[in-house]
């Protein structure tokens, strides 16, 4: 069972993100200040829930959660600061948006640089130990995929609906194919024509 929270000592907030290793689509982050008493047994890293668990957490989560933000950063945004930028820019626009403001951040992953002045711990594979990181995971996991099937609609050729933006055999073909749309990081695709497909 995960623990609700890393600390306890001051008012925490969870933080996430989502698409970081997406060829297309912004990257999503989110963060969550759950209640003390919060607990829902379907609650884990995103990664591990399925599809239709994750879509029935969502607004379990953003109806109980104390606090709960999401933010995207477009995929122009990413080929400038890098992904890895992108994705602190991310969260900690979504922590700024909390009210009450979190006296504390505790963020999965490995990196994190402040920009909002509030204390913060990484936690390697966070949002699989502690729940307001599992639920800034799932309404991060959620948002996106909503948003990338709006976009499949614009551009079902590349089967984002599916696949999400990801990397899928598919998904390299279609680029192969079609060439990018709009929405690709370009950084990410540096020659479509130089793809490795296998």
């Amino acid at each position: 069972m995960l623990a609700n929270f890393y600390q306890t000592e001051l008012l925490e907030a969870g933080c996430d993100e989502a698409g970081r290793g997406c060829l297309a689509g912004a990257v999503f982050a989110a963060a969550v200040m759950l209640p003390p008493d919060f607990h829902h047994p379907l609650l884990n890293d995103s990664k591990q829930m399925t599809e239709r668990q994750r879509e029935l957490l969502r607004p379990i989560i953003e109806r109980e959660a104390v606090a709960w933000a999401v933010e995207e950063i477009p995929a122009a945004r990413i080929d400038e600061i890098n992904i890895l930028n992108a994705s602190i820019e991310g969260m900690n626009l979504a922590a700024r948006r909390l009210d009450p403001r979190p006296q504390f951040l505790a963020v999965d992953g490995n990196r994190f640089k402040p920009l909002a002045g509030i204390p913060f711990a990484c936690i390697v594979k966070g949002d699989g130990k502690f729940a307001d990181i599992a639920a800034a995971s799932v309404l991060a996991k959620t948002h996106r995929d909503e948003y990338m099937r709006r976009l499949d609609a614009e551009y079902p050729q590349y089967g984002w609906a599916k696949n999400k933006g990801y990397p899928t055999r598919d998904h390299r073909l279609a680029v192969r194919q079609y060439g990018l749309s709009p929405y690709h990081r370009l950084t990410f695709n540096p020659c479509a024509a130089q793809l490795e497909l296998f």
